[in-house]
């Protein structure tokens, strides 16, 4: 929910309202319900609310505590937000409101910094400590919700979206080298603190950063995942009735902290169809479901309704079923990427877009099913990762890297050349201590790193454009360490995701369960030919494009020939991947 940005000076001048002002209207599709300000001293604070949790004015923000003499800003839900509520209740605070805000209030009033080590849920906050002249920022163990920052010798400037940073200004817009490579080798994905801007970083997952009035700073990780087998043995039985248990909390919690109705958005794959079943499980009995299918191309169909249609029947939703023509989907694609807070590759950018779009007309907080592949291991490349030999990074970067450093060095020009910095990267994840094994190591990284700045980001990105917030509890921060403990064996079972395969047999229908893994599929963007060749020429031969100078035209010109041919390991078009690049460049940074 939400969208905040503020402005903290460090040389004693006052705040530049006019940019805060500039900041929330560039947030104002993730909050449409309200917005509020707060100026004092060194410190402005701004903030779009979408009405989750105590629809009441009293839960408005940015949430003042004169008593306390603190102030914040919230995205996010905190899933516990009642129980720490009677806690802190029982330490001798009173509360004004009835949501989850306030309770962040009292939380950092009670345990300062630490605050966040009992918080449950997806958010990242500021908490503005007017007797200390401090500023506290703070992010989700998993980087649910996103956290941008600027600074400058006399500034820091946060905000929900990159979008609205460029829109304050003053903001180094030159492309970062380091994390150009990370966007053409990790399929966009750009590992916090870098963005593809030289002048805007991301609060890394798990982390707190503290600035006082001089500028002075602090960061601190408050949470780490440990991917080694516990003390206490489990049979495989235990395993799956473990996670069992503690799934079904975690979406009875999803569900429990709103007071607005509560959807889910049903590919028809096993994650969102199992989210179906916990959710009836819980007596949810006018469950909404919500989904999208695109045109066929003649190498792979465009929907999943066959078995999203089997498990509505099964448990009678009321259901909204949407299909996108392909003249649909270029015409809103510039919308799409335009509203992408950075460059994001993944074909179901679009499909959540669109998809958000129909659902917020229904419903504001949807439950969806992200983090459950790379939580249980279900994507086909694990195996083939297993299977080879090598370092750790040979085995990864063989089957998940999508180009060589001599094809990246070959794709961009001479400027942008340097150093192989993706494998740097990755082998110190995959270095990193609190790991048993390799696959053990590769799916920390990919919970904690990778998906953070890949699926995550893509949904919520493309759903907040429309005030939908989505909730994701397979990232439920109980379910991700319970299932980095497991044995890897166990998740890999019967083609991976094991323990969800068994919890679902006999809640879902076969089909569904047995069926082989599906993504959200936008042939179009995969197999790239007609109106969307036609549209990836043109921003790749631009003007904008070639006086930008990131690619090779000799590269280029190569992919165009024949854009089918050139694929990436995990089956992406190398040609959308440049297009996208230059397309967001053009929407987002150019138009500035």
């Amino acid at each position: 929910m939400c969208g905040i940005c503020g402005e903290l000076r460090f040389d004693g001048g006052m705040p530049d309202l006019e940019a805060l002002q500039r900041m929330m209207a560039q947030l104002a599709r993730r909050g449409p319900d309200n917005e509020g300000g707060y100026s004092s001293g060194p410190v402005a604070l701004g903030h779009r609310r979408l009405a989750i949790i105590d629809l009441s004015g009293r839960a408005n923000q940015p949430m003042v505590d004169s008593e306390l003499g603190l102030v914040v800003v919230f995205n996010g839900t905190i899933y516990n937000y009642r129980a720490l509520r009677a806690e802190l209740q029982a330490l001798g605070y009173r509360f004004f409101s009835d949501g989850d805000t306030e309770v962040i209030i009292k939380a950092y009033a009670a345990w300062g910094s630490a605050c966040v080590e009992r918080l449950e849920g997806m958010f990242a906050f500021a908490v503005w400590d007017s007797h200390n002249q401090r500023l506290f920022l703070a992010r989700d163990r998993l980087g649910i919700k996103p956290l941008y920052y600027s600074r400058n010798g006399q500034t820091l400037r946060f905000a929900s979206s990159l979008q609205a940073l460029l829109a304050a200004g003053n903001v180094d817009t030159s492309i970062d080298a380091v994390a150009l490579h990370h966007q053409l080798t990790l399929h966009a994905v750009v590992p916090a603190p870098r963005t593809i801007l030289n002048g805007v970083r991301k609060l890394e997952p798990a982390t707190t950063l503290t600035v006082d009035a001089r500028g002075a700073t602090t960061f601190n990780t408050y949470w780490r995942l440990n991917a080694t087998r516990p003390t206490t043995t489990r049979d495989e039985t235990e395993w799956v009735e473990a996670v069992h248990t503690t799934l079904r909390n975690a979406v009875q919690s999803h569900l429990s902290a709103a007071d607005v109705p509560v959807g889910v958005l049903l590919s028809g794959g096993l994650d969102s169809s199992l989210l179906v079943a916990l959710l009836a499980e819980a007596g949810v009995n006018d469950l909404r479901t919500f989904s999208v299918g695109f045109e066929d191309q003649p190498e792979e169909r465009g929907n999943e309704f066959e078995y999203s249609d089997q498990v509505v029947q099964r448990f009678g939703t009321r259901h909204h079923k949407y299909t996108v023509p392909n003249s649909a989907i270029l015409d809103r694609l510039p919308e799409a990427i335009r509203a992408m807070a950075e460059p994001m590759v993944g074909q179901d950018a679009v499909a959540f877009y669109l998809l958000a779009e129909r659902v917020s007309q229904e419903v504001k907080v949807v439950q969806s099913g992200q983090g459950a592949d790379e939580v249980f291991g279900g994507y086909f490349w694990y195996p083939l990762m297993q299977a080879e030999a090598g370092t750790d990074l040979e085995r990864f970067r063989k089957h998940y890297f999508d180009r060589s450093h001599a094809e990246f060095l070959e794709t961009v020009t001479a400027r942008y050349h340097g150093e192989d910095h993706t494998a740097a990267v990755v082998s110190a994840l995959l270095a990193a201590p609190g790991a048993d094994t390799f696959l053990d190591r590769v799916l920390r990284m990919d919970v904690t790193t990778l998906i953070v700045d890949d699926p995550v980001k893509r949904v919520d990105n493309m759903t907040m454009a429309w005030g939908l917030e989505a909730r994701v509890p397979f990232l439920d921060h109980h379910v991700v360490e319970l299932a980095a403990q497991m044995p890897v064996e166990l998740k890999l079972k019967e083609g991976g995701k094991y323990p969800l395969k068994a919890i679902a047999r006999g809640r879902l229908p076969n089909a569904v369960i047995d069926r082989p893994k599906g993504y959200f599929p936008v042939p179009a963007l995969k197999y790239v030919r007609g109106p969307f060749l036609e549209f990836m020429h043109g921003v790749l031969d631009s003007q904008a494009c070639r006086n930008r100078g990131l690619f090779q035209h000799a590269y280029v010109e190569k992919l165009l020939a024949a854009p089918e041919k050139y694929l990436t390991p995990l089956q992406g078009s190398k040609l959308w991947h440049l297009a996208l690049l230059e397309c967001w460049l053009q929407l987002n940074v150019d138009a500035k």
